[in-house]
Formats: C-alpha cells, sequence, structure tokens
C-alpha cells in the first residue's frame, strides 16, 4: 500500500542530505590526499637540498684535505682556490651527466590505440571553450630531462646568498686583516689605482666589447640586442680584480710589502668600486627619443649616483665601526669575553644588511667598518676576544672563499642558460688586458713624479700579470642572468675567472723568481712574524 504523501515528502531532503554528505566526504579524503601529497614532496624537497648542502660539504672537506698535501708537499703550482673550481668542475659534470633519474615520474606514459580515440579536453573558463589535444606517448628521455632540470635547479644557489651570506665575511676580513702601516703609506697610489684604475679599466674594456659587438653583429653572430650599456656593464663586471692566489702566495713567501700593500688594497677597493659602478651604469637611463644614445643629463646622474652610494656606504661602514667602539669602550664586556665577540660579529654583520637596506653598498660599507674595527675597537676588546674574532673571520672568509669557487666549478655545468660565443670570448679576453695595462702603466708613471719610493718596472710588471678575476666578478655577473646579453657575460666572466686562477695562480711563484723581486730570507721571516 502506498503511502500518503505527507508521509513521503521527509525523504527527499533525507535523500540530498545524504548525498552532500557523500560529496563532503569525498571532498574531505581529495584534501587529504592533496596535503599528504604535499607533504611527501615537502619531504622529498627537504632531502634534495640536504644532499645538494652535503655536496658542497664535501667538496670543501676534500679541497681542506688536498691543501693539506699541498702544504705538506710544497707544492705552489696549484692553489686551493684552484684546486676547489677543478673538484666543482668534476662534480658538476657527475651531476649534468652521470646522475640517474630516481623519481617515479621516469616512467614511460603510454596510452593504447582505444585510448587515443578521446583525446580531446575542453576546458571551460569564463565561457571560453579551450582545447587540448594529447599527441601521443611521451619518450623516457623527455621525463628524464624534466627530472635531471629539477636535480640542478637545486644545486644553483640565489645570487642573493653570495652577496648576503658568502660576501661580507670575505669582504670584511680584508678590512680587519688589513696591515696598516704599509697600506696608509701607500694609501695616495691605491686610491689612484682603485678608482681612476677601475674606471679608465671599465671605459676600455666597454668600448672595446662594443666594437666586438658591432663585429659579431656585422658577420652575423650576434642577433639579439646588445647595447653600448650592457659593454659597459661587463666592463665594470669583469674590473673587479680578486688577487686572493697571488696574495697567499705573496704571504707565504713574503715578497716586498709596499707591492703586497699595493696589490692587497688595490683589490680590495677596487671591488667596492666596481660594485658602486655598475650600480652607477644601471641606473644610467636616457630620456630622449633613441633611449640609447649619450645623454648629458643621464651620465651626470650616475655620476651622482655613483658618489652618493660610495659616500653613503662609506659613512655609514665607518659609523657602525666607531658605534662598535665606543660600546667596547664604556662598557664592561670585556668581562664577558664570548658576549663581545657576539655583539662585536653581529655588529660588524648588520652593517653590510644596513647599508644594502638603506639603498648603499654592503661591500663598500662593510669594508670600511672592517677598516674601522680594526683601527678603533680591536684595542678596546679583551685579548681572549682579539683572537677570536680573528680566527672567527679567517675560518668563515676561508670557507666563504672556497665555497664560491667550488660553485664556480659546479655552474659551469648547472648554469642552464651558457651562452659560450668564441668571438666575444677571445675579444674579452685582449679587452681585459688591454684595460690592465693601460691603467697599470700610465698611473704608476704618473704617480712616480710624487712618489719617495718609485714604483719600480717589475712591480709594475707584477701588478699588471696579478689582475686575476675571482669571487666579486663571478658575484656581479651571476646576479643578473635575465637577458641574452648577460647571460653571454656571465659565461665569458666564468671562463675568464677559470683561466687566470689557473695561469695566474700557477705561474705566481716563477714571475717572482723571473722579475727578481725580493723575498725575505728565513732570518727577515722571522723578524717580520715577531713584528
Amino acid at each position: 500500500m502506498a503511502l500518503p504523501l505527507r508521509r513521503r515528502l521527509p525523504v527527499l531532503p533525507l535523500l540530498l542530505l545524504a548525498a552532500g554528505g557523500l560529496r563532503a566526504a569525498e571532498r574531505s579524503s581529495s584534501s587529504a590526499m592533496e596535503e599528504l601529497a604535499t607533504e611527501k614532496e615537502a619531504e622529498e624537497s627537504h632531502r634534495q637540498d640536504s644532499v645538494s648542502l652535503l655536496t658542497f660539504i664535501l667538496l670543501l672537506t676534500l679541497t681542506i684535505l688536498t691543501i693539506w698535501l699541498f702544504k705538506h708537499r710544497r707544492v705552489r703550482f696549484l692553489h686551493e682556490t684552484g684546486l676547489a673550481m677543478i673538484y666543482g668542475l668534476i662534480v658538476g659534470v657527475i651531476l649534468r651527466y652521470g646522475t640517474p633519474s630516481t623519481s617515479g615520474r621516469d616512467k614511460p606514459i603510454s596510452c593504447s590505440q582505444e585510448d587515443r580515440l578521446f583525446t580531446t579536453l575542453l576546458v571551460n573558463v569564463s565561457g571560453k571553450f579551450f582545447e587540448y589535444t594529447l599527441k601521443g606517448e611521451i619518450s623516457p628521455g623527455k621525463i628524464h630531462n624534466v627530472e635531471q632540470n629539477d636535480m640542478l635547479r637545486k644545486v644553483t644557489f640565489d645570487p642573493e646568498v653570495f652577496f648576503n651570506i658568502l660576501l661580507p665575511p670575505i669582504i670584511f676580513h680584508a678590512g680587519y686583516s688589513l696591515k696598516k702601516r704599509h697600506f696608509f703609506r701607500n694609501l695616495g697610489s691605491i686610491l689612484a689605482y682603485a678608482f681612476l684604475g677601475t674606471a679608465v679599466s671599465c671605459f676600455i674594456i666597454g668600448n672595446l666589447m662594443y666594437g666586438v659587438v658591432k663585429l659579431m653583429k656585422l658577420v652575423g653572430q650576434l642577433s639579439d640586442k646588445f647595447y653600448y650599456t650592457d659593454c659597459l656593464l661587463f666592463g665594470a663586471i669583469i674590473s673587479a680584480t680578486d688577487p686572493v692566489t697571488v696574495l697567499a702566495i705573496f704571504n707565504e713567501l713574503h715578497a716586498d710589502v709596499d707591492l703586497y700593500a699595493l696589490l692587497f688594497g688595490e683589490s680590495v677597493l677596487n671591488d667596492a668600486v666596481a660594485i658602486v659602478l655598475s650600480s652607477s651604469i644601471v641606473a644610467y637611463q636616457p630620456t630622449g627619443e633613441n633611449t640609447h644614445a649619450f645623454d648629458a643629463a643621464a651620465f651626470f646622474k650616475s655620476v651622482g649616483v655613483f658618489l652618493g652610494i660610495f659616500s653613503g656606504s662609506f659613512m655609514m661602514g665607518a659609523v657602525t665601526g666607531v658605534v662598535t667602539a665606543l660600546v667596547t669602550k664604556f662598557t664592561k664586556l670585556h668581562c664577558f669575553p664570548l658576549l663581545e665577540t657576539a655583539l662585536f660579529f653581529l655588529m660588524s654583520w648588520s652593517t653590510f644588511l644596513l647599508a644594502e637596506a638603506c639603498g648603499f653598498t654592503g661591500v663598500v660599507a662593510v669594508l670600511f667598518c672592517g677598516i674601522t674595527q680594526a683601527h678603533y675597537t680591536y684595542n678596546n676588546l679583551s685579548v681572549e676576544s682579539r683572537s677570536r674574532t680573528k680566527q672567527l673571520f679567517e675560518v668563515l672568509h676561508f670557507l666563504a672563499e672556497n665555497f664560491i669557487f667550488s660553485y664556480m666549478g659546479l655552474a659551469l655545468f648547472t648554469f642552464q642558460k651558457h651562452i659560450f660565443s668564441p668571438v666575444f670570448i677571445i675579444g674579452a679576453f685582449i679587452a681585459i688586458f688591454l684595460g690592465r695595462a693601460a691603467h697599470i702603466y700610465p698611473l704608476s708613471f704618473l704617480l712616480n713624479l710624487g712618489r719617495r719610493h718609485k714604483i719600480s718596472w717589475n712591480f709594475q710588471h707584477m701588478m699588471m700579470f696579478s689582475g686575476l678575476r675571482g669571487a666579486m666578478a663571478f658575484a656581479l655577473a651571476i646576479r643578473d642572468t635575465a637577458t641574452y646579453s648577460h647571460q653571454m657575460m656571465f659565461s665569458t666572466t666564468l671562463l675568464i675567472v677559470f683561466f687566470t686562477v689557473w695561469i695566474v695562480g700557477g705561474g705566481t711563484t716563477p714571475m717572482l723568481s723571473w722579475l727578481n723581486i725580493r723575498i725575505k730570507n728565513s732570518l727577515e721571516k722571522r723578524i717580520l712574524i715577531l713584528f
């Protein structure tokens, strides 16, 4: 017997409620599966990050052990920075060509003949229909390339890591370990080489490379845009010298202190000048119809940007150093050496970040902070803190520098957008040689007119030979690789760094002997160590 209508009506809401509950349960189950998949992906990403960091740590460990062997055997034909680059190259080759894909995604995705009848997918987006068609089976090679690219991206560090984490201890150590007496005795010559020399080198290299670019366009080897400002930017980047290998050998052999001071001071200050100069070139934006023609207003604006950034960064670093000196002088932190060292470390590192946050250049700020700290704060520290701060920044400098050189070797194979142009590379080598010669010899001639101790010809030849490129040029080049021209500049910079570190680093000791540059004998070495 059928139920009355009033008895059957309540059944419908119950059915609807049950259906809604099933849909809710399905959504909840789907959401739980998505969360589980996200957690697994995060766990896999964390594991890959750990593997990549472990790779770099093992690289540094192997480099340190090999350095010990080289020092034990008194081998000087290869410095630790060149060795770190070689190990990075080996690991890069393994990651690029020898690492198998381990993810389940490398299985080929195939479909049967019947399935291929239904290969059209219609997607409704805001009332518009989009049609997607399956082309066919995905080859295992393509899936492997996707997986391999993911792996290579894991070992590619953000360029900001170099500037915010790795460069500060390197630059600060350069200022903090400065030998003040020899540095200030040659201060005028150092400033001339660092400021005038870097500017001359930048413009000579930039103009020569602009001619090379024009030649490449003429012979049909360059189709993308490559402007004059790009060439000037390359000149600023590649003018940053980093003779770390030469200076390390000078220190071991106790070569002439004036030559050491000239090379050390020029390399430290010219890094700061190069980074501010590159920022000024980027700020050069003509306002006329032809945006790439010379604009006097834009030029003077760039000069103003250069002076403003450099002077502001200098003041910020010096003020931070003075504040740290006052804090350590008028407090009793020396009673607690651990706290004193920690405060010194944090105040020094924060100088870099404060300058960057205020729109200045952290490299300049942390450099002059280190010089100020060495001149004022160091004398206020306790004996234990003096030793700790020296050793702390020396260790950080050593690890950061070798890490960067290891990564340079790795980047040759892990960077995905290399553009190698033989004409551009050969032109760059010729340009940096001419740019270096055009500011070393003329400036030395002018400086000798007013110097009591003349810069001899063998010193000038050694300074010319020691103009190798390193961490700063690499860091400036990798910071912007978005365009075709910048990718070509980065690849060329990497090759220049390889060549100069290996050739110049290996030839430093023979060059010292060939130029008859005086090296301290054993008695003079002991006296120098005592003082």
